[in-house]
């Protein structure tokens, strides 16, 4: 399976530069991070929540988690949860399951990106396979997308 074809369509209309990076089979960003040797920190995940009746992607760096209590806060209400596998399968449907981009816009998603992301030139994401990746500039990313930038990450060396 190649790139989403919904990305891809997208990423060539907007006439916006990004490279396709393929790689060994990988299911979880820190791994296609290390075997990329790119910096966790400017590997993004894909994580997505339920908000209320809705669903929210949410983008953060591979090695973090999303803190749920400072999601909340975010979005202003208690009812944050994460979504379950069976949830997600339908919400994008030209993607393998759990390689998902962080382009929720195309998918009719809200797109929340942790502050963090916005501090390196780069983003590399999943695009829709377990396979490749892709990288570009992450203020391209952020014109195509729109996202609202927020602090929600919990990183690893946080303890609860």
């Amino acid at each position: 399976m190649s790139i989403s074809r919904t990305l891809k369509t997208y990423l060539d209309r907007q006439w916006v530069h990004y490279d396709v990076l393929p790689h060994p089979e990988a299911f979880r960003a820190l791994a296609i991070a290390q075997t990329l040797h790119t910096p966790e920190k400017e590997m993004a995940k894909v994580v997505i929540v339920k908000v209320q009746e809705r669903f929210v992607m949410t983008v953060l760096p591979a090695s973090w988690n999303v803190d749920l209590h400072r999601l909340r806060a975010v979005l202003a209400t208690y009812h944050v949860r994460l979504a379950t596998e069976d949830e997600i399968t339908g919400l994008f449907p030209d993607c393998e399951l759990g390689a998902m981009p962080p382009s929720g816009n195309l998918y009719g998603l809200d797109v929340y990106v942790d502050q963090s992301l916005t501090e390196d030139e780069e983003i590399v994401f999943q695009a829709g396979t377990h396979s490749e990746t892709i990288r570009m500039r992450y203020w391209d990313f952020a014109g195509l997308v729109f996202p609202v930038v927020a602090e929600f990450h919990r990183s690893p060396s946080e303890v609860w």
